[in-house]
Formats: C-alpha cells, structure tokens, sequence
C-alpha cells in the first residue's frame, strides 16, 4: 500500500462474533421480549478467543471497523467493552434506537457506504442472512461460526424485529 492510500477495512460484528451473548439470551426467551436487560448485560459478554484473534490479525494490514445491530444507546456500553478486552481500536457503527429493520439490510447499507470511499477486504458476522446478503452484493465475508449461543429467539430478533 503506498502512503496516501488509505488501509483496508476489515469489519467486525460484535455478538456472537467478538462477544458471547449466550447469558443474555434467556431475555429472549420471555414474552414480551425483555430488550433492555439483554442490552443492559452486555458489558458482561465474555470475549471469544477465535473472533478476537482474528480482528487482532486483521488489523496488522487493515483498519478495523465495527458494525453492530446493537442500539446507540448502547455506544459506551460497547466501546468499554472492546477497550477492556484489548481489541483493536475502530470506528463503531450502530443502529439508530429506534431502527427496526433487519440486520442485513441496515448492515448492508452501511457497508455499500463504507465501500463507496474505501476498499471492503472482509465482513466477519455470524448472521447468515447478513453473511448472505453481503455475498450477494460482492462482499468477501467470513461467517464467524464459533459461538455456540445463537438462539432460534436470536435468529428471530435480528431479522423479524431489527434489535440486534
């Protein structure tokens, strides 16, 4: 790469991809859904060696990013966390509060933005629509199969509810 071209992105999911979610996800399990717990527990998530590995690899040619279907009003939550766990420094990108569509197309939206001014090298997200979606439309992705915690009540959040 010369001088004044900038890095590659390497993009990272946060749940189930960084951040073991699997004690969170009785919330899910309740009706009504209890979102504010499962949010408010977050800061809680035990890193996964295999997720945290590879953005540490990553991020030796890229520059790491990361894109969540988490709410903004989780930011702080999330930035403590990726700071508390070493992982690379980026740019979060969150939902919008109050955004209810589906992870793979608010994902998609903000990767085609983020492809627009700099060069995409890999999606890593545990989502297979998203993981779908992004192969799709011409995005390298790795499906970060590594976590054992992703609910049929997860599964159903990201794309019927557009929570996380």
């Amino acid at each position: 790469m010369s001088a004044d071209r900038k890095p590659e992105l390497a993009v990272f999911d946060l749940d189930n991809t960084l951040a073991d979610t699997a004690h969170r996800q009785r919330f899910l399990e309740r009706r009504p859904r209890d979102w504010d717990a499962f949010f408010a527990a977050a800061p809680h998530d035990a890193p996964l060696a295999e997720g945290v590995a590879l953005a540490h690899e990553r991020a030796a040619d890229c520059e790491v990013v990361y894109l969540t279907g988490r709410p903004e009003r989780c930011r702080r939550d999330t930035l403590d966390w990726l700071a508390a766990h070493g992982l690379p420094e980026g740019r979060v990108y969150l939902r919008g509060d109050h955004d209810r569509r589906p992870a793979r197309r608010t994902k998609l939206e903000i990767l085609r933005r983020l492809a627009r001014t700099r060069t995409v090298r890999v999606l890593v997200d545990d989502d297979e629509l998203v993981c779908g979606d992004a192969e799709r439309a011409g995005f390298t992705v790795v499906r970060a199969r590594w976590a054992t915690a992703r609910t049929a009540e997860l599964r159903d959040a990201q794309e019927r509810e557009g929570r996380t």
